[in-house]
């Protein structure tokens, strides 16, 4: 098992939620961390039909007086418990730690999310910090950093097709998230060439034979799954004019090359591109949460097509960082560094890069890719 890099949830005595995608380690790091806490898996059938039936019942699965964590995994499969674990925090000062791999039936109900009583945390794939001598970056841009994907006895390509094959079955199926399962497993699909692009919702209806309202509902139900993210363009006292479209990303590099169809029209660069930038937008989102930086993630975009790929944006400042795959670096790749900096004179100005050295060139720094993901951290702290 990998360390991971959450550490902030167990530091106090509060009661929590732990969102995450499926597979991301949450129930390991939990049972890790807390070896002595009460766990009630809703996975577990006999379990799930028990409190469906009767949420009250939970209350009998507790010691009276237990005094340590109480664990509940998937509590999205039954949004009612939340009510029942509300007034079990009132009534006997419990402190539970609520995992899930989906907010929507959460949000559908309007379910009680506990008033504020709980914090609010997420878990991501692994980072490069926690592989540390495990990260290749040439593995994690094939297979992403899933956990499971970095275990010795897995087989990465099959457990990355089995794990959208679960995903399909137990999330949008057995939770009634679409009627037609074949219609979203063509999305996901054709989405996947829209990883690292604006999203042109009409035109990926077109390409999957859906209509285009339907698309939107897709798309919101992937991000409510936590399977992906759009990012808006940055707009912010902008002296230029921008697009308007969000850009979109699954959450893990493997899942998009899984999901994504190669075949001999397909050159491996329509691939690898996306497949660099999802790496630093996955990585950048977990430092941010686990550091708890505060930033919020956009990317910028001008109508004359200059685009910076991330732009950061928070307490701690503003970093505008660009992402070449290119081992060398032209003009042409500082151009929209220098336009962002020309509009936002305060920006911290990074370029990772497929080189071996650090460069600089005025107030852009430009850091070999795998050292940058290494020093997340220093660079945005």
């Amino acid at each position: 098992m990998y360390k991971r890099a959450l550490e902030k949830p167990l530091q106090g005595s509060r009661s929590f939620f732990l969102f995450g995608p499926r597979g991301t380690g949450k129930t390991s790091w939990l049972k890790e961390k807390i070896p002595q806490g009460l766990y009630i898996d809703l996975l577990n059938q006999e379990i799930f039909f028990d409190l469906l039936q009767n949420p009250h019942r939970i209350e009998e699965m507790i010691p009276k007086g237990w005094k340590d964590w109480i664990i509940i995994d998937e509590v999205q499969k039954i949004p009612e418990l939340l009510n029942e674990v509300h007034r079990m925090i009132e009534s006997y000062r419990y402190k539970f730690i609520l995992t899930g791999s989906s907010a929507r039936k959460l949000k559908q109900k309007g379910t009680n999310l506990l008033a504020g009583r709980a914090l609010y945390y997420k878990m991501f794939p692994l980072t490069a910090i926690e592989l540390g001598e495990d990260f290749h970056i040439e593995k994690s841009l094939k297979y992403g950093q899933l956990p499971t994907v970095h275990a010795e006895d897995v087989k990465a390509e099959d457990y990355l097709k089995s794990y959208i094959h679960v995903y399909l079955r137990e999330e949008v199926m057995q939770e009634g998230l679409t009627r037609n399962a074949a219609a979203f497993a063509r999305f996901l699909q054709v989405a996947s060439f829209s990883q690292g692009s604006t999203v042109n919702v009409t035109e990926i209806a077109r390409e999957a034979s859906i209509e285009r309202k339907t698309v939107e509902d897709y798309f919101q139900i992937a991000e409510d799954l936590l399977l992906a993210s759009r990012i808006p363009v940055f707009t912010k006292r902008a002296k230029r004019k921008t697009v308007t479209h969000s850009k979109f990303f699954y959450f893990d590099v493997g899942v998009y090359r899984a999901l994504r169809p190669m075949g001999p029209f397909d050159s491996p660069e329509e691939a690898e591109g996306p497949a660099l930038e999802s790496l630093v937008f996955q990585e950048l989102q977990a430092i941010n949460s686990y550091w708890d930086f505060g930033y919020e993630l956009y990317f910028w975009r001008t109508v004359d097509k200059l685009e910076v790929d991330f732009i950061l944006y928070g307490p701690k400042g503003l970093v505008a960082i660009e992402v070449k795959r290119s081992q060398k670096i032209r003009s042409a790749d500082l151009k929209a560094l220098h336009a962002f900096h020309s509009d936002y004179p305060i920006a911290k100005l990074y370029l990772f890069y497929g080189g071996s050295q650090r460069l600089y060139f005025d107030d852009i720094e430009a850091i070999p890719i795998g050292e940058a993901l290494q020093c997340l951290p220093q660079l945005l702290g």
